[in-house]
């Protein structure tokens, strides 16, 4: 475990935090100080906002993919390649949504770096709640600020 960054701005009032469910063997309620359980990465990212131009921001946070392996995704050990038929749905308070496929967080599959941020510019989310951030997108849309909820969905296992 890293050295956990600077300390909350304002957390005079709740800390916010979001249910991780769906097809998981350890589904749970997480925060911003659960998250710092996990290794931290540090993210200097540039993305294209359609209302104001380009955006330069720093965040810190770990990998999507850790949080959710170690909740236990249920994959089929049996079935070769089964976790690339599982999506991820992230919902942040204000009910912005956005959606991943197992296969771009996998890294033998697209290995991008997608953080559950804990920090944005230096100052701890405590109570706004972690955001997802995507350090590969060119576009900003698919951040998702005040995480409330992600699951993991294995959809349909169809018999081929």
């Amino acid at each position: 475990m890293s050295q956990s960054p600077e300390p909350a701005v304002g957390t005079t009032g709740p800390v916010a935090g979001f249910a991780l469910d769906g097809d998981l063997s350890h589904p749970a309620r997480l925060t911003v100080p659960d998250l710092l359980a996990w290794p931290q990465q540090r993210a200097e990212v540039a993305f294209e906002c359609a209302t104001s131009g380009v955006r330069r921001h720093t965040y810190t946070g770990p990998l999507l993919r850790d949080v959710l392996t170690d909740a236990g995704p249920a994959f089929d050990g049996a079935r070769r390649k089964d976790r690339l038929r599982f999506l991820i749905t992230v919902r942040g308070t204000d009910g912005h949504h956005a959606l991943l496929s197992w296969a771009e967080i996998d890294p033998h599959f697209g290995r991008a770096p997608v953080l559950l941020a804990v920090t944005f510019d230096g100052a701890r989310l405590d109570r706004a709640g972690p955001q997802l951030v995507l350090p590969q997108d060119r576009c900003g849309a698919r951040y998702v600020s005040g995480i409330e909820r992600i699951r993991v969905d294995g959809g349909y296992a169809p018999r081929l």
